[in-house]
């Protein structure tokens, strides 16, 4: 190891020994939190439970990444003491043993330092996932339904699902508007990064020139709210129910379906259609108008967010200009973070692994700065 690793593995292993108390108090809550969950009552309260068995199954891992760290921090220091064995061929098989050793405890030292970090409130939500057409025409319209796909392809991939909510298809392809639920583990955690502006610049099919467009779409990605989130008076919601319109087939012409929900404090207004069942299409415009009252809470406490960390991966506002899809190159570029990869075939079908993961290490970079600073 090169005397700068050096200085960092042992800056990292004297973080890591400040930890030891922060240890022992997961350890004393993972034994309270045994007690609780063998307690048949917890389980008559669903919500409270979840939770609950969330914070369990978080403790647990931790515990174990730090059993592992600790049992691997061992093995290092064994092979450090062998690679100065008389025993040459000992001695060479612990020293090419060691770089491997160095970057597991390192790697397991970050893992712990991010699962000790206070967690995000919105982590574990389910979204409401809002896809718009931007600037750009019919391309425009095109991308937005290329991007639905491209979500909904990697919703399916991770063993995440999908509820349609409400769409506005555009008369030439594509969508004017797509607003769909995403639930499942952590969802919010994986999708939040994708709020912003993205950018197309391919040939469109109708170019006689082969002259390369470029069009836009803004994608919002809002934790789904709860009841206790926001609370919706009925004084604050005028309700209207009229004939659905559009696309969707004799049933859906000819009955009362579509709702129109406006909140009055704020002047939001959401309107579904999509569903048959007038019912379905309240509950369902109910659920967009939390999710966009709960964001607008957020927004506007996010001004105190550090600029530091806005500087790392964005705000995640509508306007700002987060990624390019680049098809005659096959290239994609997330503008926060600089990176840039060759695969667009695969990241508009779904592939977004790399990106995310990139963008969460990015946070959790930025979250760790801070920690360290306070």
């Amino acid at each position: 190891m090169t005397p700068a690793g050096a200085a960092i593995s042992d800056r990292g292993y004297k973080i890591l020994m400040d930890f030891n108390s922060l240890i022992q108090l997961k350890r004393e809550r993972f034994e309270q939190l045994e007690r609780v969950i063998a307690d048949p009552a917890l389980f008559s309260n669903r919500q409270r439970a979840s939770d609950i068995m969330r914070e369990h199954a978080n403790i647990k891992e931790l515990l174990a990444k730090w059993g592992e760290l600790e049992a691997v921090r061992k093995q290092l220091d064994d092979n450090r003491e062998l690679a100065m064995s008389r025993d040459v061929e000992i001695a060479a098989m612990a020293d090419d043993e060691i770089p491997d050793l160095e970057k597991r405890v390192g790697d397991l030292e970050r893992s712990i330092q991010i699962a000790l970090l206070p967690p995000d409130e919105n982590e574990e939500r389910d979204a409401i996932v809002e896809i718009r057409a931007g600037t750009g025409g019919s391309e425009a319209a095109i991308f937005a339904a290329d991007l639905y796909r491209m979500y909904h392809r990697y919703a399916e991939g991770a063993g995440l699902k999908t509820e349609d909510l409400e769409s506005s298809p555009s008369e030439i392809g594509g969508f004017k508007e797509a607003i769909f639920r995403v639930s499942g583990e952590s969802v919010f955690r994986k999708l939040r990064y994708e709020s912003g502006v993205h950018r197309v610049q391919r040939v469109p099919a109708t170019e006689a020139q082969g002259r390369i467009h470029t069009s836009t779409a803004t994608v919002a990605v809002l934790p789904e709210a709860e009841d206790v989130d926001v609370e919706l008076k009925p004084e604050d919601l005028r309700i209207e129910v009229s004939r659905s319109g559009g696309p969707g087939g004799q049933g859906v012409n000819t009955t009362d379906s579509a709702v129109q929900v406006m909140h009055i404090p704020t002047g939001m207004i959401v309107r579904c259609q999509d569903g048959r069942s007038q019912i379905k299409n309240k509950e369902r415009a109910l659920s967009i108008l939390r999710a966009r009252l709960l964001e607008r809470k957020q927004r506007e406490e996010a001004e105190k967010y550090s600029a530091q960390r806005r500087g790392q991966i964005g705000t995640g506002g509508r306007e700002e200009k987060i990624r390019t899809y680049n098809f005659p190159q096959n290239r994609v570029t997330d503008h926060r973070v600089g990176l840039t990869l060759y695969n667009l075939d695969r990241v508009i079908d779904g592939d977004l692994g790399e990106l995310i993961s990139a963008l969460q290490a990015a946070d959790m970079s930025a979250r760790l700065k801070e920690s360290v600073l306070a």
